[in-house]
């Protein structure tokens, strides 16, 4: 089951719902720095790197949304960032700008991203006012039971579920 709010952000170009009472989205989210979906209502920023994609393939988007849904958290509560459109020179415009609690990383690399250290992946890693997790691409994580089970592991302790 997905909310308003993930419908409209899924569905964001095509469409169109009448009697809105209150406007879920907003453009202004997507600027010509910024790229990024959802609303980062709950400061969880995730990173993932998909070639030829603004955000991510619908597939992934669709593991994602409920990977987010086990940990209690909607789109709207997360920033989806397509780490392709950026170097690791952006980390700390990122940082500042997302102001994140907790960052995935799926197919980034710690270092690629711009982090001044290395981190084995399915570690909770805290650095500048956040926890940091390194994984998979969501492609290689969704068919394997063992991956998914330590990203599980780790999604439990940074969320307290």
């Amino acid at each position: 089951q997905f909310d308003a709010t993930d419908i409209a952000l899924l569905f964001k170009n095509s469409l169109v719902e009448i009697n809105i009472q209150n406007p879920v989205l907003s453009p202004t989210n997507i600027s010509a720095e910024w790229k990024y979906m959802g609303e980062n209502k709950q400061k969880t920023l995730i990173i993932v790197r998909y070639p030829g994609e603004v955000h991510l393939p619908a597939k992934q988007l669709s593991f994602l949304t409920k990977l987010l849904a086990a940990c209690k958290l909607t789109i709207a509560d997360v920033a989806i960032l397509n780490f392709q459109h950026y170097t690791s020179s952006d980390f700390d415009r990122i940082i500042d700008h997302f102001k994140p609690k907790v960052v995935l990383l799926f197919n980034v690399e710690p270092g690629e991203f711009g982090m001044p250290m290395i981190f084995p992946q399915f570690q909770a890693q805290r650095y500048k006012e956040a926890v940091f997790v390194s994984s998979p691409p969501l492609e290689v994580i969704e068919p394997d039971k063992t991956l998914k089970g330590n990203l599980w592991v780790c999604l439990k302790k940074i969320f307290n579920l």
